[in-house]
């Protein structure tokens, strides 16, 4: 949008690790280093600033931060260390990034109050981040490791929102992931009954009942051999006692999620046949799926279903300030319930969900959803600054 300023802004802070998890200068030499943008219009108050930020993605080219600056909220989208490569992402890491923006915003732009916004899989981790920065609890990841939440001294959000968000990554990939696989090195070996995009599928959508929570079933089975094998292996490389620490795999076909084709399962106004990656049996096999590459670690923090703490139902209900939760009718991406489970979840006394008809993930080609949004946020922090 014309006439808007775009002030990058750069984090540094000091942080020590066993081993380099990120390619080059970001996360290497003993420091963090974030990079993102200020999103604002001339002359903006600096009462109150959004903050956006993903586990492993930019959000500053979304439609919602120009919208929202325009109608004369600044908006801060920061990139976590893990910025567009989540292979070796640490979701207590990114608690960490996210600490060092929410200090920046207020102790160096200067912002009075701070709120989270969370969209899609930023989301669970604005939960994340301010049941910890409430009550810290956390010393190490769920492989082991130090990582001192706890004396971090994370400084509480004034407010989230939660827009277009799901439960968690592991929550996502627990219901996308395919069951299908019976050999990890070997996705071509797989069984007939949960192959979901075979030809030879006895069933077509609506899916049965009872073979849908077999299937269930089946994937949730699937991901926690996943979990059970990492855990092995890294007990493995701890025996041996030598320089190997960590180890990269490859998880394959992990698009596999009933709903996509049958609109009967957690029903919204959703595309049948379609995802917001495209085509669900393409990206089911392709390189950009979820969870497709990672390391062991990484894999407790942000994938296994039974590890990972940035569960956004979990950690919803250890916050109190201010919640606001917008669903979107049309989502793509988020299975219908999440946002509603959130919400309930939340500790918050002060908290509000609507719904906006027909709004898809991103709002492409959008505009009346993406400024109904703005319009809901807008009356949400009038409200808050009564």
């Amino acid at each position: 949008m014309s006439g808007l300023m775009h002030q990058w802004v750069q984090i540094a802070y000091r942080e020590t690790s066993a081993f380099t998890e990120t390619y080059g200068f970001a996360g290497s030499q003993g420091a963090v280093h974030l990079e993102g943008l200020l999103i604002s219009a001339p002359g903006a108050s600096r009462e109150v600033v959004f903050l956006m930020m993903h586990p492993s993605s930019t959000l500053q080219l979304l439609p919602l931060p120009p919208a929202l600056a325009a109608a004369g909220y600044p908006v801060l989208c920061m990139g976590s260390r893990y910025a567009k490569n989540d292979t070796a992402l640490i979701m207590e890491k990114v608690v960490l990034d996210m600490g060092a923006c929410v200090r920046h915003a207020k102790e160096v732009l200067g912002f009075e109050r701070v709120v989270l916004m969370g969209w899609s899989g930023g989301g669970s981790l604005a939960l994340f981040y301010q049941s910890q920065a409430e009550r810290p609890t956390i010393t190490q990841t769920p492989a082991g490791d130090p990582v001192d939440i706890v004396g971090a001294g994370l400084i509480p959000a004034d407010g989230v929102v939660l827009e277009a968000a799901h439960r968690s990554r592991a929550q996502c990939l627990r219901d996308w992931i395919d069951p299908s696989v019976i050999d990890e090195a070997d996705p071509d070996q797989r069984l007939p009954a949960f192959d979901l995009y075979a030809p030879s599928l006895p069933y077509q959508a609506p899916y049965p009942a009872d073979w849908l929570a077999a299937y269930r079933a089946a994937q949730l089975a699937r991901l926690r051999r996943i979990t059970a094998r990492v855990k092995d292996t890294l007990d493995d490389l701890r025996r041996r006692g030598g320089a190997e620490l960590e180890r990269g795999f490859v998880t394959h076909r992990t698009l596999a999620d009933p709903r996509f084709l049958d609109g009967s399962i957690d029903p919204n106004g959703r595309p049948v046949g379609r995802c917001y990656l495209g085509v669900p049996e393409t990206v089911n096999s392709g390189p950009v799926g979820m969870a497709r590459f990672s390391t062991l670690r990484s894999w407790l923090s942000q994938w296994s279903i039974d590890d990972s703490r940035a569960d956004g139902e979990t950690c919803a209900r250890q916050i109190s300030v201010p919640l606001l939760a917008i669903e979107h009718g049309a989502d793509d991406a988020v299975p219908q319930p999440d946002i509603g489970l959130m919400f309930a979840a939340a500790g918050s006394a002060d908290k509000e969900l609507h719904v906006i008809a027909d709004a898809n993930h991103y709002f492409q080609g959008q505009p009346v959803p993406l400024q109904a949004s703005v319009q809901l946020v807008s009356d949400w922090v009038a409200r808050q600054s009564s």
